[in-house]
């Protein structure tokens, strides 16, 4: 298929190289200019070269504003995939404009950092048509592992959010955790086994605390895209008149990191609230 990719950060590059060493056409645009033989520099140039159109953007901002620059080149030939993490009022809205237009919207944010999205292995929940999902899935299949649908447009969206919330929580957790056991003088080649052998051990904290504990916070997720997650599941929760102090908090502290200039690096920079 002919396929555009909107977004080449971390994970829409990986994917768009792995869909060209799958035999796919593929046209790629960023809204900060990268050095790929298959980019354009206009957005409605991209849309113009393909009838798939994959979002892996930032925000819900970013995919409004992708959309407008499009949509004078949008047709009814088009189909359009969003992988981006946005606000629910977003995957709602880009829903409705899509069906004002007769073209087919797939809500398909994705779970995986950047080891996964370089072996086509992402997981990616479903909210739309599964008879749109059944057509895009050879597509969708060349840089996933598994796809889950999970029920209409808007449902993924909430499931990735409500999801991200946990691997935020989580790594607050073990950032308390091993600052309380090095300010006692247990070392993490103590601590981190115990924690692997532990009922509270996780892939997560196997693949977060070794990082943690070395100081070595290369991005695989960025802790900027996880504050503004924790943004979209505060929305969600204050719409649901909902009480959740561990993520206002969690969200709060990666703000704080933010604004100290970690934006850019992995989210496990959580940690670094303890540095001395």
């Amino acid at each position: 298929m002919n396929i555009s990719i909107f977004g080449l950060g971390i994970i829409g590059s990986r994917c768009a190289d792995n869909l060209a060493k799958a035999g796919h056409s593929v046209t790629t645009w960023n809204r900060t200019p990268k050095d790929r033989d298959d980019s354009v520099a206009d957005a409605a140039a991209a849309a113009k070269a393909s009838e798939v159109l994959a979002f892996y953007l930032k925000d819900g901002k970013a995919c409004r504003e992708t959309f407008e620059s499009i949509r004078p080149a949008l047709t009814s030939a088009h189909t359009i995939i969003n992988h981006s993490t946005i606000d629910l009022d977003t995957t709602k809205w880009l829903a409705t404009e899509c069906e004002k237009l007769g073209i087919d919207y797939l809500d398909c944010p994705f779970t995986g950092s950047k080891v996964a999205a370089h072996n086509g292995e992402l997981v990616y929940y479903f909210g739309g048509n599964t008879e749109v999902l059944e057509k895009f899935r050879p597509v969708l299949e060349v840089t996933s592992k598994e796809i889950i649908p999970l029920g209409k447009v808007g449902d993924a969206t909430v499931v990735k959010i409500a999801t991200n919330l946990i691997s935020a929580s989580t790594v607050q957790a073990l950032s308390e955790a091993m600052a309380i056991a090095s300010a006692h003088g247990v070392s993490p080649e103590t601590f981190i086994p115990a924690v692997t052998s532990n009922a509270c051990g996780s892939p997560l904290a196997a693949m977060k605390l070794p990082t943690m504990a070395s100081g070595d916070y290369d991005t695989h997720f960025s802790l900027d895209n996880m504050r503004k997650d924790s943004v979209f599941a505060r929305e969600l929760a204050n719409e649901a008149k909902l009480n959740t102090p561990g993520i206002d908090a969690t969200s709060e502290m990666m703000t704080k990191l933010c604004d100290q200039g970690l934006a850019d690096l992995d989210y496990s920079a959580l940690y670094k609230q303890f540095d001395a």
